[in-house]
């Protein structure tokens, strides 16, 4: 009886866990022997840390012919829950049917959705660019702001959130606001995070760099503050300060998918499960958690993963790689990935390239900006339908880095 491997997800540790569990299955030479199944409601990588651009074609790349090279079904639908103990899953289709399906391990990569806290008038009035239909949203906001009676609520921009998303957001609205308003339009771009400096988690190196890109980009900053109300014409922030404006866009902070939960044993704070080494629930048989759904070391030095396209990818090789491996007898491999890069687009001015966890800033501006657009447009998108070339890169110690 041919057993089954069903992923849920079908982003960059749900793509990625597929190539790989098929790679290992015709490793062991057991093809037709084990299936390999994504549910996801279609068959597209969506792109979400471009999200924050201006051009948002190819942001959700087709991977309808790459499964197919390979060999992975897909399942238009989304899982509502999962039985570790039945070892079934409940899929609900966009025509509202459900059906449920038996698998013989499952890999749970339904990745991360933005917090929104329960802040006065945030849903009604708040933006933001975490999926793709959010982001044409903003896009056709700002675009339509031209139409409005000049203001200084019209031209004012907040960014709550003083993270990698919040700051490349916010250095690039100058940009977006030129293209809608006009050259020579005067705005205001305003970054809040209630951090003590915009950008301190980046360490001293990066911060600097980064005080310096706001400046010159004519960002403001709020520091040491939080947003605590929002309305069609303005926000107010905890220091009491009210500012005009018709845009708040919200990037503060990010939640594990809520099948993460469902699971038993322990979870972090933002609801990841705590995986084990090879990437399984410790306390639900048969289940390994990837990408954004789990917390795991990436090292012997006390450093865990956080939620980015990065470790994604290579947490969802490590995880459909062990998946398969149980279940055609190959050995499992140890999640490690020591190295660690950041690349912050600063808009204008260029873009900030570091490594390590102290993130030593290695390449700034122009140098920098081609390295984040090399990443942007080639490393991070799926490969071509090519079943060989795929599965050379497809190995679970394989690592992208500049």
């Amino acid at each position: 009886m041919t057993q089954k491997i069903i992923i849920a997800g079908s982003g960059f540790a749900g793509l990625w866990a597929s190539i790989s569990a098929v790679r290992a299955i015709a490793l062991a030479g057991k093809e037709g022997e084990v299936e390999v199944t994504i549910v996801s409601p279609v068959p597209t990588l969506a792109i979400r840390p471009r999200l924050y651009e201006a051009v948002l074609e190819n942001m959700d790349p087709d991977l309808t012919a790459l499964l197919a090279a390979v060999g992975v079904r897909h399942v238009a639908g989304w899982v509502e829950s999962v039985d570790n103990v039945a070892r079934t899953i409940s899929v609900a289709a966009a025509d509202g049917t459900r059906q449920t399906l038996d698998y013989d391990r499952f890999v749970l990569a339904a990745g991360s959705q933005l917090f929104r806290p329960d802040i006065p008038g945030l849903a009604e009035h708040g933006f933001e660019t975490d999926q793709l239909e959010t982001a044409y949203a903003l896009d056709a906001h700002l675009k339509a702001l031209a139409s409005r009676p000049d203001s200084d609520a019209r031209n004012t921009v907040v960014v709550a959130g003083g993270g990698l998303t919040g700051l490349e957001t916010a250095t690039e609205k100058p940009i977006r606001l030129r293209a809608a308003l006009g050259q020579d339009a005067g705005f205001r771009v305003v970054i809040v995070d209630n951090a003590p400096e915009i950008g301190a988690q980046f360490g001293p190196d990066a911060l600097a760099q980064i005080t310096e890109a706001l400046v010159e980009t004519g960002v403001e900053s709020r520091a040491g503050v939080r947003v605590t109300a929002v309305d069609a014409d303005s926000v107010t922030l905890s220091s009491g300060e009210r500012i005009a404006t018709n845009t708040v866009v919200w990037t503060a902070g990010m939640r594990a998918s809520d099948l993460a939960v469902q699971l038993p044993g322990e979870h972090d704070p933002l609801g990841r499960v705590i995986g084990d080494a090879y990437l399984r629930a410790p306390a639900a048989d048969g289940v390994f958690v990837t990408g954004d759904t789990v917390k795991v070391p990436t090292d012997d030095l006390g450093n865990f993963n956080p939620m980015s396209c990065q470790h994604a990818m290579s947490l969802g090789r490590v995880a459909g790689h062990n998946a398969a491996a149980e279940l055609v007898g190959l050995p499992l491999h140890p999640y490690s990935q020591p190295k660690y890069v950041t690349c912050l687009d600063l808009g204008e001015w260029g873009a900030l390239y570091t490594e390590g966890w102290d993130r030593q800033v290695r390449f700034t501006r122009a140098e920098g900006k081609k390295i984040k657009q090399e990443i942007n447009t080639v490393w991070i998108y799926p490969p071509a339908a090519d079943r060989d070339a795929v599965f050379a890169v497809a190995n679970p110690d394989f690592v992208i880095v500049p």
